[in-house]
């Protein structure tokens, strides 16, 4: 990709919403694949009543709506601002207080792990899993500046759209041979199997590529040896792994 076109790509507006002044992209098509839409607002004749502790709002109790589900609440329900990067805000938004910690918890990833997949590192990249040219084992994997693709640098480089990955899956110790658990059941509140000793070794990625038929499959694992490329690799797919479950998320919406 071109400088210039690379520019036209990351360009950017400001732009004024209901819920407050958002960086948006120039062109929609264009935006990261982590990012959500604004919700749109439950209008005010549908909620006489707070819709968390039913409270009915009158002149001293006033109506907010949180600004990432677009529910109606009092002001003791909503009272929280905090930033909202996946809809672009560029100030602190009001939110509710179930919204406001899923957005707390998500600043983490855009506070520390986001940096660690724009660094890049050398996860073990298996032979032959990649595209139609093989590349080296320990290419340097990382995300793009404009967070759209994955991009690896060994023996050749290879581009990955993120909106074109399919599935993304967690490979696994503490299974049977050849039973690959999805990222949902690893990484969710709940163990993957009863009285598993399972760890998490790498990820699968399947994704489409313009032109060609069928999935290419993508195979990242750690490194086996105890050192820091081992340390380091492991952080870079565990920030992965949290990437992937913004991307079910912004898919689902």
């Amino acid at each position: 990709m071109s400088s210039e076109v690379a520019a036209r790509h990351d360009a950017k507006k400001l732009v004024r919403s209901p819920s407050g002044l958002r960086m948006v992209p120039e062109h929609r098509a264009f935006g990261s694949p982590f990012g959500l839409e604004e919700p749109q607002w439950v209008p005010d004749k549908e909620c006489p009543r707070c819709m968390q502790c039913d409270a009915k709002f009158d002149f001293l109790t006033r109506k907010h709506h949180c600004r990432r589900c677009g529910k109606c609440f009092c002001d003791k329900c909503c009272r929280q601002k905090v930033p909202l990067r996946r809809m672009c805000f560029v100030d602190p938004v009001r939110q509710c207080a179930a919204c406001a910690l899923v957005s707390h918890r998500e600043a983490e990833f855009y506070d520390k792990q986001l940096k660690v997949l724009l660094d890049g590192e050398r996860p073990r990249v298996l032979p032959g899993t990649a595209g139609p040219r093989r590349l080296s084992e320990a290419a340097v994997v990382q995300l793009s500046s404009s967070d759209r693709y994955l991009l690896l640098d060994g023996d050749s480089r290879h581009e990955i759209e993120i909106s074109h990955i399919a599935t993304v899956q967690i490979l696994t110790e503490g299974f049977p041979p050849g039973d690959i658990h999805t990222y949902a059941s690893l990484l969710g509140s709940q163990p993957a199997s009863e009285g598993s000793n399972a760890r998490a070794t790498g990820m699968s990625l399947q994704y489409t590529t313009p032109g060609a038929e069928g999935m290419t499959q993508l195979k990242l694992t750690a490194w086996e040896d105890a050192n820091a490329s081992k340390r380091q690799s492991t952080a870079w797919l565990a920030a992965m792994h949290k990437a992937a479950k913004l991307l079910y998320e912004s898919r689902d919406q």
